[in-house]
């Protein structure tokens, strides 16, 4: 059997230990100890770590077997491992993080099935291995294990989820943050990565290290944010340090569903500084009804989204109806008298601005996609301009002609005609006729019209590049 170390930075922290292959002797072994560094492998005497699942900013968490459960349950031993070189007080934070975790689980995860179960909370305290005579303490929360995938792993592993998909998202997280939110505790790291799923398709809500306790607040009221968040989630009172609300978790779930999506992978793409404002519509083809309800939970101001998670699913549920958030839809000017009242005034139908058809929209190019579209043009700009002063033997004709093809090309870039896959074509069936005719070289070979045309990729991946850090600096410079 092995048994994973749990030191930090522990040069070998895999054991084999062939006896505890017998159930039998795994049960009533006094204790194993790590072969590099000599740390206690059996935590607290039952808890064997047996794999690494992952390391975060605050923590490692470990896949391990309870020896005192009959089945050898599994479990997730979470340590607390503060990175970086961190002052006394951001290591007390992260510590009270830490241990608030372990009080959040224990209050509510039993009281609901969606939130991890907590089994245990321990210190260790080792003899230092890397400064004899001193001693090292670590903190451990022991939860159950959720055998499944988090959201982001889903969102990696098959792409951006379906309209029907992204409901059942949020009519399976929305209860659980409605009970967190009645019991004045904010998570405030709502995200893809914290959202598991079970084998069995039940959605699970975790890491409560983050969670922000309002204690003998009324209903609403919030705490304030010790700036523990993740980037891009977090709305503006938060990234400000300021009070935190249920809304503040809303914000961050609404944000989730727009990654699901569009299948952005990082956040911060999806939101425009310049004007403060989520530029995700354009890449999405969704009811305006669930559009609606996500920019109103996208709001900058916290009293101008919904106010529980209750509200949102009553939003989900009721009839399709306009939600006219203000940053979304200005209020109309005054230009017709009031109608009067039917007896049953109904509507049916959005505004017939909303009605706009999301295919009509073309979604900008970000940073990433224009740099490797300039890569692409310069490249194929060089190819076409010898190809062409072979052909034509005029300089003048040459320029003229490629600055038109270029053109074209740049311009079904913008409108989303010429991608990934197209790039790569056109540019492999171009290089390929200057290889395969070498009347189209100019007197070059092949070796020198590589260099040449893989040389002009690269000054218009710089210029591009260097424009459009001039652009940024400008914007943020005029927008002061």
């Amino acid at each position: 059997m092995e048994i994973y170390c749990t030191r930090p930075g522990c040069p070998r922290p895999i054991n084999h230990f062939s006896d505890l292959d017998d159930h039998s002797t795994l049960r009533t072994v006094q204790q194993k100890y790590c072969t590099a560094c000599g740390m206690p492998l059996i935590l607290v005497g039952r808890y064997l770590p047996i794999k690494l699942l992952g390391r975060g900013g605050f923590g490692a968490a470990f896949l391990a077997r309870d020896r005192y459960t009959p089945g050898m349950r599994q479990c997730v031993v979470k340590q607390f491992q503060p990175a970086g070189n961190l002052t006394t007080t951001q290591l007390q934070l992260a510590q009270d993080l830490f241990e608030r975790e372990a009080v959040v689980l224990e209050e509510i995860g039993t009281q609901h099935e969606q939130i991890p179960d907590l089994f245990a909370f321990f210190p260790v305290i080792v003899p230092s291995f890397l400064h004899r005579g001193q001693q090292d303490q670590f903190f451990y929360l022991v939860q159950e294990y959720i055998d499944g995938q988090n959201l982001e792993e889903e969102l990696e592993q098959k792409g951006k989820f379906s309209e029907p998909e992204v409901l059942e998202v949020l009519r399976a997280i929305l209860p659980v943050l409605q009970f967190v939110h009645n019991k004045n505790i904010i998570h405030r790291d709502i995200k893809p990565s914290n959202i598991m799923r079970h084998r069995n398709g039940k959605l699970y809500l975790l890491d409560f290290g983050a969670v922000k306790q309002v204690t003998n607040a009324p209903s609403g009221v919030g705490g304030s944010s010790t700036g523990i968040y993740s980037l891009g989630f977090a709305p503006p009172e938060q990234m400000s340090g300021g009070r935190v609300f249920p809304p503040t978790d809303l914000y961050a779930l609404a944000v989730t569903a727009v990654m699901l999506l569009t299948g952005e992978k990082d956040a911060t793409r999806l939101f425009d500084a310049y004007s403060n404002q989520w530029k995700w519509h354009e890449r999405v083809s969704i009811s305006p009804k669930l559009t609606n309800i996500l920019d109103k939970m996208l709001l900058p101001a916290a009293n101008q989204r919904f106010q529980s998670a209750q509200e949102v699913l009553e939003a989900l549920d009721s009839p399709p109806r306009p939600i006219t958030p203000t940053q979304v839809h200005p209020p109309q000017s005054k230009q017709l008298p009031r109608p009067q009242p039917q007896p049953h005034p109904i509507q049916t139908q959005p505004p017939q601005q909303r009605s706009v058809s999301p295919t009509r929209r073309v979604a900008p190019l970000s940073t990433f996609e224009l740099l490797i579209g300039a890569g692409f043009s310069g490249f194929e700009g060089g190819l076409i301009a010898i190809a062409l002063f072979s052909l034509l033997n005029s300089s003048t004709i040459t320029f003229a002609a490629t600055a038109v093809i270029l053109a074209m090309l740049i311009f079904g870039q913008k409108l989303r005609w010429i991608e990934k896959t197209e790039m790569l074509v056109i540019a492999a069936a171009t290089f390929g006729a200057v290889w395969y005719f070498p009347w189209l070289r100019a007197g070059l070979d092949i070796q020198q019209v590589a260099f040449l045309t893989v040389g002009a990729g690269l000054v218009a991946i710089a210029a591009t590049a260097l424009f459009r850090l001039i652009y940024k600096l400008l914007s943020l410079l005029f927008s002061r």
